[in-house]
């Protein structure tokens, strides 16, 4: 039988998906539920269901990051989003990071029993072809929609490091940003960016603290805390390893010696 998660903060929403579809009916058994996107992607993580029901829409949660996230480390997992969210470009994002059916809430009866139909049939035609063509990737829209999860999280990984790299980051910090895990993180930067977390991290450091080497007013010192070092020498072996030179070679050769 398929597995299906159910994630969403309404209780109601929960329990009465779990009633009214008639899930054996579909070759389908609700294996957990959720109500926000820890015990989401926990319960996920622990059952790798073959089907998610879930809202994108959840109290302090980014909708859309979340579902990059769940469809770049779990990109055979179908999904439909309910959501009271009416907002076409918001439904057509969505779509692109590999949703199957987009529905609005309340949802009628009929507009569920398809959504499921239609996940498990392409479940069912998945299964069918894989042992007759091991070895052959499919030219699919699924193979498109995971590589713009696959950009839109390595991106959006990019970007909460430049904003937040003067902090004591770490991978899990960024990973629990992008709702995937650390292995799965750190993978996606290697393929996506050809770079491990800490060097795209230093990288980040180093480029800010180029800008504020144009402050004769600030020393390296400061500089360094200021880019996320407590450490001077920490950061002066980073700056050189990177550039080649020292920040004071830096200063003077870049700056005109101010």
């Amino acid at each position: 039988m398929y597995k299906v998660i159910i994630v969403d903060d309404e209780n109601i929403i929960v329990e009465g998906l779990q009633r009214v579809v008639d899930w054996t009916r579909y070759g389908c058994r609700v294996a957990a539920t959720g109500h926000d996107a820890a015990s989401g992607a926990a319960a996920i993580r622990e059952h790798r269901p073959d089907i998610l029901f879930t809202d994108i829409k959840m109290p302090n949660e980014d909708g859309l990051t979340m579902l990059a996230g769940l469809k770049s480390e779990f990109p055979d997992m179908m999904v439909t989003v309910l959501t009271g969210y009416r907002d076409f470009e918001y439904a057509k994002r969505a779509i692109d990071l590999g949703v199957a059916r987009f529905l609005l809430k309340p949802s009628r009866m009929d507009e569920l029993e398809e959504a499921v139909a239609f996940m498990t049939g392409q479940l069912d035609r998945r299964r069918a072809l894989r042992p007759q063509t091991p070895e052959t990737a499919e030219e699919t829209v699924e193979e498109s929609a995971a590589a713009n999860a696959n950009s839109f999280l390595a991106r959006k990984a990019q970007g909460y490091i430049r904003e937040h790299c003067a902090e004591k980051l770490s991978l899990q910090d960024v990973a629990d940003h992008c709702y995937v895990s650390q292995w799965h993180l750190s993978k996606l930067l290697h393929k996506h960016l050809d770079m491990t977390f800490y060097d795209l991290l230093n990288g980040v450091r180093v480029e800010k603290a180029k800008e504020l080497l144009e402050d004769p007013a600030l020393r390296i010192s400061e500089i360094a805390a200021i880019v996320g070092y407590a450490d001077t020498a920490h950061f002066s072996r980073v700056f050189k390893k990177s550039e080649g030179i020292s920040a004071n070679e830096y200063r003077n050769l870049h700056c005109g010696g101010k």
